[in-house]
């Protein structure tokens, strides 16, 4: 199953730190097969507000994104990112194809 890392970001500088962590987080990527899916950009803000940047990266499954964010090479680069931004970051499985929302009553 699919499995997913979310950041939402909040007071991003784009300094020395943030420009490293960029450079380098693509290589910290590829070991376990993840992508980014979402990488900011603009919204369509739709219903109420939220600010900061929003970023998904895609993993094939949960161990492989439990890997990723546990490697020496990712945990490198994470005081990079703090230096420039402050937000919340975790892990999350998707769902497949078949799934409805009522699903989630079933747990």
């Amino acid at each position: 199953m699919t499995a997913y890392a979310v950041a939402h970001l909040h007071n991003v500088t784009v300094n020395q730190g943030i420009l490293d962590y960029l450079h380098g987080i693509d290589a910290t990527l590829a070991p376990f097969e993840g992508h980014f899916i979402i990488h900011g950009g603009p919204r369509e803000q739709l219903e109420g507000q939220s600010g900061g940047d929003l970023i998904v990266i895609a993993f094939p499954t949960i161990t492989a994104a439990r890997k990723w964010y546990a490697s020496a090479a990712y945990k490198a680069l994470i005081p990079l990112r703090q230096q420039g931004s402050e937000g919340e970051v975790f892990l999350i499985e998707g769902v497949d194809a078949n799934h409805r929302a009522t699903d989630i009553l079933a747990g």
